[in-house]
């Protein structure tokens, strides 16, 4: 797995970044193309130690039918780049990737903790994850980057509706759980646009996250060192 082109030295130049967003979100495949039945499904997501010093990424390997954890890991790695805008993916893939490596067998499908292709350049940090690994992923985020729903969402579980930027659709808000924000559901690679809210729902239990990345979000954030969960 050759990452280096979609994760270059941070020399501090954010137009080069840029322009590399969008040639890289020309790799992105928005159609299904993971093993059916799932067998195993991951969830990520990062935090920061040392006052945003360490980048520590949580990875949870679970069985998709179960949903029981298989393997669970947990990468430090020196912040490479302050936060900017827009290019979140660059400072948090690295330590997605080495915890992705420390799991005991890569997923069939990764739900990230963040944007798909529902980002002004397409290629937020689960479709960047997605072109580095060539892993099927959605992106699951609590709010919404760029976009707008132009139509009413219910208040009904599993209810959802359009995210548009203009005239293209970039992904889903969900209702995950009634009397809950919505959640911004995108396809991140090799995931068609209509399967993102199915799919992000068969692993949602009686929380708002779905289990992947539910999972993953308490051990990155260090929420699973606290007792019980509101």
């Amino acid at each position: 797995m050759d990452t280096a082109p979609s994760l270059p030295d941070w020399a501090g130049d954010t137009a080069a970044l840029r322009n590399l967003q969008r040639q890289l979100a020309q790799q992105v495949e928005l159609r299904d193309d993971f093993p059916k039945p799932l067998r195993t499904v991951a969830g990520f997501d990062v935090g920061f130690e040392d006052g945003g010093a360490t980048t520590r990424a949580a990875a949870v390997l679970l069985d998709a039918d179960t949903r029981e954890v298989i393997d669970q890991q947990v990468a430090r790695l020196p912040t490479r780049m302050p936060y900017i805008p827009g290019l979140l993916s660059f400072r948090e893939l690295p330590a997605l990737l080495e915890a992705l490596a420390m799991l005991e067998h890569a997923p069939d499908l990764a739900f990230i903790d963040g944007h798909g292709i529902a980002h002004p350049r397409r290629l937020g940090i689960a479709a960047h994850f997605g072109v580095a690994t060539n892993l099927p992923c959605i992106g699951v985020a609590k709010k919404i980057l760029v976009g707008e729903a132009r139509m009413a969402l219910h208040d009904m579980r599993g209810a959802f509706t359009p995210l548009r930027d203009g005239r293209e659709q970039i992904g889903w808000l969900l209702r995950s759980k009634p009397g809950c924000l919505p959640l911004i559901v995108s396809p991140g690679h090799k995931v068609a646009m209509p399967s993102a809210p199915e799919l992000a729902m068969r692993f949602v239990t009686t929380y708002r996250l779905p289990e992947p990345t539910r999972l993953a979000d308490r051990i990155a954030s260090r929420r699973d060192r606290k007792r019980g969960e509101r």
